[in-house]
């Protein structure tokens, strides 16, 4: 297995999503004396494993906070960006249950804190969304298209948002996709090594000539199942939309595609069955084009074999965040293989036949 750095390409597109080196925690008295000159609030900070911020929940006796430090070498541009989306979001589509910003005492959105090195980091508070993580439930194909149509909503409605920092470099962006080969070869498995490559190759094939004429908007960009607050007893099942951290103006598909990962081999007989049930519900709030639907179950191939590959490379070089890493990823492989043993053209006929029956 490889250990050298990757190459140039990738090395600044981890560095450019901050996920390139580790750093101290934020010292839990820091975030309290902010917290209270800025916000007036107090009460138990409760850390949270997150994949590369500082992360704490507020409990204050009255309402709950999350709190969140941006890591040293995230732009502070980029979490004006992330901010933004969320403004824009409460303002033109106030129906829908995205998590709030909270404002300082002064009416700012967020705290800059110096480092010693003369960097910035940023803390911003957010109101804290109750319900359970999509990821602990198991949602029958109604409630998974409800879940679609949440995302839909969202990204119908970012689709007029413009910020200055929307072109982003992001790992996760698969337009960079193909250009991340060389991480297959920091995969300890030969047989995760050759499903990799055969994923990379349905990409380069079907989507990389298209990368050019997608649609594009700014999306939400981790629409996992992690960010995704739920409650079966109500009508609308999802109860809260968070996590805008990797928000990014890209192609529309690789939105859903990032719910489809996470959703591929859950039902091993049936790999693709909470997929297709995820895109019926999407579509009903932000219809696909004919023309880029075939591509998106290549496209979720290949954002959870991206995942893989990236887990496997930092949970050696971030070892403080390396269970969390890996809890996130432990399947992943797995289920690359169950939806590949599914054609592609099957899938695509069947996202074409459900579409068909609830249009």
């Amino acid at each position: 297995m490889n250990t050298s750095p990757p190459a140039r390409i990738a090395q600044q597109l981890f560095q450019e999503s901050g996920l390139a080196s580790s750093h101290e925690p934020i010292e839990t008295n820091v975030v309290d004396a902010l917290l209270a000159r800025h916000y007036q609030l107090s009460g138990h900070l409760e850390r949270l494993a997150t994949e590369k911020d500082d992360t704490f929940r507020l409990r204050t006796g009255t309402a709950d906070h999350l709190v969140k430090v941006s890591p040293p070498d995230e732009a502070v541009a980029v979490v004006a960006l992330q901010t933004a989306v969320m403004r824009h979001l409460e303002t033109e589509a106030p129906h829908l249950p995205v998590q709030r910003v909270k404002e300082t005492t002064e009416g700012s959105d967020n705290v800059p804190i110096e480092t010693n090195d003369g960097g910035v980091r940023v803390l911003r508070v957010f109101d804290f969304v109750e319900g359970a993580v999509l990821a602990r439930t198991n949602p029958d194909p109604h409630q998974l298209a409800q879940a679609g149509q949440m995302l839909g909503r969202v990204d119908l409605a970012l689709r007029s948002f413009r910020h200055p920092a929307d072109e982003r470099r992001l790992v996760w962006d698969l337009r960079h996709f193909d250009q991340l080969r060389e991480l297959i070869e920091y995969t300890p498995s030969a047989a995760h090594r050759r499903l990799a490559q055969e994923v990379f190759r349905l990409f380069h094939e079907a989507i990389v000539p298209r990368l050019g004429d997608l649609e594009t908007q700014v999306i939400h960009g981790d629409y996992s199942p992690y960010n995704v607050l739920v409650d079966p007893r109500t009508d609308s099942f999802v109860t809260g939309v968070i996590d805008f951290g990797d928000s990014m103006r890209s192609a529309l598909i690789f939105d859903p595609a990032v719910s489809l990962a996470n959703l591929l081999g859950r039902t091993p007989w049936d790999p693709w069955r909470e997929a297709c049930s995820f895109v019926a519900g999407y579509e009903r709030a932000r219809p696909i084009k004919d023309t880029e639907l075939p591509l998106l179950p290549v496209a979720a191939l290949a954002r959870l074999t991206l995942r893989a590959l990236v887990t496997h490379w930092r949970a050696e070089r971030v070892p403080e965040r390396r269970d969390y890493l890996l809890e996130h990823a432990k399947d992943d492989w797995a289920n690359v293989e169950r939806a590949m043993a599914v054609a592609m053209e099957e899938v695509v006929a069947r996202l074409l036949s459900i579409r068909h029956d609830t249009s």
